[in-house]
């Protein structure tokens, strides 16, 4: 098992190094193509042309694209990101500080879409050729035909300005200080002892979470009730039934088990997309993630701040494709044979 992991492991490493290497390059290409001037936006509005030349000699500015490249490269694997223009501060510490609150918005809602996803393609697998399957289905086509956003909006509107039930603003109440020991906000609080700081947290992630994680879960729904219908018509099935099996033995010990592959498949994809989406939600929010991080850049023109965030959110989608491999790999010994 741990060969075949570690094996997995450098595959995907020998995979990921081009992909953020091309990735990397167009961002860079592709910023660098926009009509701003990163020196000048680094210097005071009545700044020379001589204090202008020489804050371009000393960002590389005056050499080539492929030079300004190249030192851009070698300072990224020499673990300088640069400084933002806009904050003055490490791209680095922007990162630490925003990256951490998204992770853990992806984490719940991606718990939230499971929980709901799998719940509802059992449900639909129960109810199949009946009322309840037809009904489960307009509730999954309905749900699927807004965008997260959307339900950000609506969740928002009824739930935080209407019923006036959950707040929709910033990760805590006003007066509440943060503990900062890992970055994660709900471990950090845990870790200190502050539940009264854990519930407001819990409180203020509850209305995005719900936007994000409920327009994840039909697609989990219908793969799995998909994938339940396959795999029922293996003779394995029968073969349990013939045994005595009860139909709930038959579905928790046979059915669910070979049918839950594809919809881990599905879930590793949505949970990419997922931690992607949160780009939108977060800013409806003003959910301090890297979401918003990346739209105030982008409003600032923040080049330097773009280029990092754009980097993590390949990374991490590379990261979130080889766990679900090293998943299917301990659960499907077939995988493992090979």
């Amino acid at each position: 098992m741990f060969a075949t992991l570690l094996s997995l492991f450098l595959r995907r490493l020998a995979v990921a190094v081009p992909t953020l290497f091309v990735v990397s390059a167009l961002l860079f290409i592709v910023l660098r193509l926009l009509p701003v001037d990163p020196a000048a936006m680094s210097l005071p509005p009545n700044a020379t042309n001589d204090e202008l030349a020489a804050m371009r000699s000393t960002m590389g500015l005056d050499k080539s694209l492929v030079t300004q490249f190249l030192i851009w490269l070698g300072q990224i694997l020499g673990g300088d990101f640069g400084n933002s223009i806009q904050y003055r501060l490490p791209v680095w510490q922007l990162i630490g500080d925003a990256l951490p609150a998204t992770i853990e918005l992806a984490l719940l809602s991606m718990v939230v879409a499971t929980i709901v996803g799998l719940a509802g393609g059992l449900a639909a697998f129960y109810f199949r050729d009946g009322a309840g399957e037809a009904v489960l289905d307009l509730g999954s086509v309905v749900i699927l035909s807004l965008p997260d956003f959307l339900w950000a909006l609506l969740l928002m509107l009824v739930l935080g300005v209407w019923l006036n039930a959950l707040p929709f603003m910033l990760r805590l109440d006003p007066g509440i200080e943060r503990p900062v020991i890992t970055g994660f906000l709900l471990i950090d609080t845990l870790l200190t002892g502050r539940l009264d700081a854990f519930a407001s947290a819990l409180k203020h992630m509850v209305l995005p979470v719900l936007a994000l994680g409920i327009s994840a879960a039909p697609s989990i729904m219908r793969v799995l009730r998909s994938s339940l219908l396959d795999v029922y018509q293996e003779d394995y099935i029968h073969q349990a039934r013939l045994r005595g099996l009860s139909e709930r033995q038959v579905l928790l010990r046979h059915g669910l088990k070979n049918a839950i592959l594809p919809t881990l498949s599905l879930m590793g994809v949505q949970f990419g997309f997922l931690f992607g989406g949160t780009l939108l939600v977060e800013v409806i929010f003003s959910y301090p993630g890297m979401g918003n991080l990346m739209i105030d850049s982008i409003r600032n023109v923040d080049l330097p701040v773009i280029q990092i965030v754009g980097l993590t959110y390949c990374v991490m989608v590379l990261l979130i494709s080889t766990v679900v491999d090293a998943l299917h790999l301990v659960l499907n010994p077939k995988l493992r044979a090979r």
